[in-house]
């Protein structure tokens, strides 16, 4: 089968769009191709600094043959109708169609219209260049004369070449034929932009790789992250020290270099005095280098790995040699913070907060700091911690935003807090809650569980989420510039993951709406009113009518960052909205373990049969109901069900029954005890549609059976709403 071969050669490509970017050109072009009946076996994309390519293999050298019956109107139809039809099905008069009778609807007109399959090399030359104009880059330029043109092609930086060829591996491929602003599709690249600058002459994928590896270019990222690892793992050993692992800069760094090339650095030991990830920041930020640290310890040791595109003729001296110079400034720098920092307390740095502007209508800083402070001493009690720790810890929490050390390196926030705190004599609790209250911040970081730690986490996050939508500056679409999504999952994680119990509505974003000022608020909320009749909207809806208002809308948010949480751990969104729909769940905790008795108790056969039964009953209320004008909603009457069927007065008792044990259960917080009151209903609403007739031609045994479906209905929602529920 013939495969394609793509390469984008441009004279760079940003490290960090380098990965969507490949994800992207694969997705693009698979998609077009299946989207026009073109199947293939596997397609595998990769980027380097300076091309992105793409292999597809096992696709069909032409697409296959198309034979369509496509039906017209009936003989003797207008001519318009006529004419319509073969405009739309390609014929030329009736006599190229046919006539088909049908028992029921007479003759009418049937074209065959067939289509030979397409050639794949044509397809290619049509898609393609498509897709090379309107790439998704997240930032893109247009250079040259060709600019200035309505249309210039727009890349990430100057498209310099384009290889496409496609064909079966025992024979010479076909050069797809297209062009994109003069730049001709062929067969020639160029390797390292140093070391084999020469033109190359490429056909197939293994050819092209294996030519690549000889110009120096390692094409594959994590063939090119492999080699970096290893090698530095290898010069650390040799020192006898080990290498910190990084796989974030490891990810960059691979994204910077072509052809790899790992060196180890030193620098003066005097500067080990600084704190372990000052030095590890300094080195990583400014010089995408990774640290080292003495075998066995976590001491680091005053060495470095650089990672060179370049094979040096002095084995690296030089390039190892500037390296080292750089980073002697850049920690002589951070010693110079480090020095001024450690001399200033940090509530002496309290009034500086009052100056840094947060959001210019939330406020500042300082007044940020104040509202956690009041609602982390708030949460105090539910979460069992130190009201005098919470509240110290609160207050000093964002104080080292104002330090030298995080003003030069910012990714150092809650770490240098915590640091100074320690020096400085702070409660231990409280150096780590300056630390960790920032987390989690994503869904692999770790959760806090000193309740200091975790009371004014939530406190920072409740107060962002309350105070944007406060101003109404909620997430839309993908976008979401303030990270209110990461901060509602790191809420739900701090709340589940230590098992608490806190109301969301009725509490948490009460008390932070209260730090905000309700007043306020509701005045933002209703829009330009007098003072007079602002006074008389709050006296009409109460204080809390805010809170209700953004409350419910911010509680369905969290409804949905829940189902991402819950869907990644393998629950069913469907039955979080079942759960969700009930009144009054915005206790966190309480709502996934009623999902987890749900999905446990679906999962049986007496799960199974009651959702079915019930979908049944709720088909045929809403169908009696729309028919009579009324629902049926009023309480089965037991002596009307026990002049009925056995089937009958079976339900109504079982239903009478496991709605109380049910209800009961519920109030006990036992969700596996509701479920399996439930269960009880199983035989008995089988039983019932088996052998009933719902609608009865007595009026009252007909509205009493609708009244015990009804009765069913209210039964299971007990436990969630199951007309929410799938399948």
């Amino acid at each position: 089968m013939p495969d394609l071969l793509l390469e984008l050669r441009s004279e760079e490509i940003p490290a960090r769009m380098q990965r969507r970017a490949a994800d992207d050109l694969k997705k693009l072009v698979t998609d077009a191709l299946v989207e026009r009946g073109f199947l293939y076996e596997g397609a595998k994309a990769f980027a380097t600094p300076r091309r992105l390519a793409l292999h597809v293999a096992g696709l069909p050298p032409r697409g296959q043959d198309v034979r369509e019956e496509r039906k017209g109107p009936r003989v003797g139809a207008p001519e318009g109708a006529v004419q319509g039809f073969l405009k739309s099905a390609g014929l030329a008069s009736l006599d190229e169609a046919t006539i088909v009778k049908d028992p029921k609807k007479g003759e009418f007109y049937v074209a065959v219209i067939e289509r030979p399959g397409r050639a794949t090399l044509d397809v290619l030359a049509e898609i393609l260049p498509q897709i090379v104009r309107s790439f998704p880059w997240p930032k893109s330029m247009r250079w040259g004369e060709a600019s200035a043109r309505p249309g210039a092609l727009r890349w990430v930086r100057p498209l310099q070449s384009i290889v496409a060829t496609f064909g079966p591996e025992t024979e010479t491929p076909d050069v797809v034929p297209f062009e994109v602003d003069g730049i001709a599709a062929g067969t020639t690249t160029y390797g390292h932009r140093f070391l084999a600058p020469d033109a190359i002459e490429v056909r197939r994928f293994d050819d092209y790789v294996q030519a690549l590896e000889r110009a120096k270019v390692v094409l594959d990222v994590e063939r090119r992250k492999d080699i970096i690892l290893h090698d530095a793992r290898d010069l650390a050993f040799a020192r006898g020290l080990e290498l910190v692992e990084d796989e974030g800069l490891l990810e960059e760094v691979a994204g910077l270099v072509e052809w790899p090339v790992v060196l180890l650095g030193t620098y003066d030991e005097a500067f080990l005095d600084i704190p372990a990830e000052a030095i590890r920041a300094t080195i990583r930020a400014n010089q995408k280098c990774f640290v080292l640290r003495q075998a066995g310890t976590d001491t680091l040791a005053p060495a470095f790995v650089l990672t060179s595109n370049l094979v040096a003729s002095d084995g690296g001296l030089a390039i190892t040699a500037g390296n080292e110079r750089v980073v002697r400034a850049r920690l002589s720098d951070a010693k110079f913070f480090w020095e001024t920092d450690k001399g200033i307390r940090l509530e002496d740095r309290l009034p500086k907060l009052d100056t840094i502007v947060f959001h210019e209508k939330l406020g500042t800083q300082g007044a940020r700091v104040k509202r956690i402070a009041s609602l982390a001493f708030a949460l105090t009690d539910d979460i069992d911690a130190d009201p005098r720790l919470v509240d110290r810890a609160a207050k000093l929490a964002k104080t080292d935003l104002v330090t030298e050390m995080v003003g030069e390196f910012p990714e150092l926030q809650g770490l240098m807090g915590r640091t100074y705190a320690s020096l400085q004599g702070e409660d231990p609790r409280v150096a780590a809650a300056i630390e960790d209250h920032y987390r989690p911040v994503g869904p692999t970081d770790r959760v806090p569980t000193e309740p200091v730690s975790v009371a004014v986490a939530l406190a920072d996050k409740l107060d962002i989420l309350t105070g944007f939508w406060w101003i109404d500056e909620k997430p839309t679409g993908s976008k979401d510039p303030y990270a209110l999504r990461r901060a509602a999952l790191g809420v739900i994680r701090l709340i589940l993951e230590n098992n608490l119990r806190l109301s969301l509505v009725g509490h948490l974003f009460d008390a932070a709406f209260h730090a905000h000022g309700r007043r306020r608020a509701f005045q933002i909320e209703f829009g330009d009113r007098t003072p007079e009749e602002l006074e008389q909207a709050l006296g009409a809806l109460g204080d809390d009518a805010f809170a209700d208002t953004l409350g419910n809308d911010l509680l369905a948010f969290f409804a949905d960052r829940l189902k991402v949480y819950l869907r990644d751990k393998g629950a069913r969104h469907d039955l979080i909205d079942a759960v969700f729909a009930l009144p009054g769940q915005d206790d966190l905790l309480m709502v996934v373990r009623r999902v987890e008795a749900l999905g446990q108790f679906l999962e049986t056969d007496d799960g199974r049969n009651l959702l079915a039964g019930y979908k049944r009953a709720a088909n045929i209320l809403r169908i009696e109901e729309k028919k009579d004008g009324r629902a049926h909603d009023a309480a089965p009457d037991a002596a009307l069900a026990a002049q009925g069927e056995p089937e009958e007065r079976a339900l109504a008792d079982a239903l009478a029954r496991a709605g109380e044990t049910a209800s009961a259960a519920v109030a006990g917080e036992d969700f596996a005890g509701a479920m399996r009151a439930l269960s009880t209903l199983r035989a008995p609403v089988d039983a019932f549609f088996e052998r009933v007739t719902v609608n009865a031609d007595d009026p009252a045994l007909r509205r009493n059976r609708l009244a015990l479906l009804n009765a069913l209905r209210a039964a299971t929602r007990e436990v969630a709403d199951f007309s929410r529920i799938e399948g």
